[in-house]
């Protein structure tokens, strides 16, 4: 069996998504006898210029379902962006993750050669499916995920690597 888009990036974001939904279990347990707290963490940013944790799950989430949607050449979710509480964003996660996990491989075929092009005010860029992944897709992806993680070690809760890395990196 040949490697497809999808069995590199389909894991991965499932893991990552898990891990950001356990990261927020940590804070829930960390501001447990201060519920007030969680805004306080939910709003805190690494730098003034940066995006505070609840926008970095935000995005990560968009870039989990924007991947897996224009590889696979389908409808792209919008969700808006009105979470406010820890339980919101974990909704969010979860409709994100069963999302990711509702493509099958198949729907994945010829997506290495897939035109990707993502528009924005002040350029387009134009991909293959495979240098999306490579130059795109994961980077960002991952960028937000280690930004939500760095503010809640900022903020003080009680995370470390395995928890970013979560229970299958030791199977990896």
């Amino acid at each position: 069996m040949s490697l497809s888009l999808y069995d590199v990036v389909q894991p991965l974001l499932v893991q990552h998504l898990s891990n950001l939904s356990r990261l927020l279990e940590k804070l829930q347990a960390h501001t447990a006898s201060s519920p007030e707290q969680d805004e306080h963490i939910l709003s805190a940013r690494l730098a003034p210029d940066m995006f505070d944790l609840r926008r970095q799950i935000q995005i990560a989430t968009d870039h989990a379902k924007g991947t897996m949607a224009r590889l696979a050449g389908s409808e792209l979710p919008s969700y808006p962006d009105t979470e406010k509480t820890v339980a919101e964003l974990q909704a969010r996660l979860q409709r994100t993750q069963d999302f990711v996990l509702s493509f099958t491989r198949p729907a994945f075929d010829g997506a290495e050669d897939r035109n990707v092009q993502m528009i924005y005010p002040w350029a387009t860029y134009d991909f293959t499916g495979l240098r999306f992944v490579h130059y795109w897709a994961i980077p960002n992806f991952m960028f937000h995920v280690n930004m939500a993680y760095a503010i809640l070690r900022q903020q003080g809760v009680a995370v470390g690597k395995a928890d970013y890395l979560g229970p299958n990196h030791e199977s990896a």
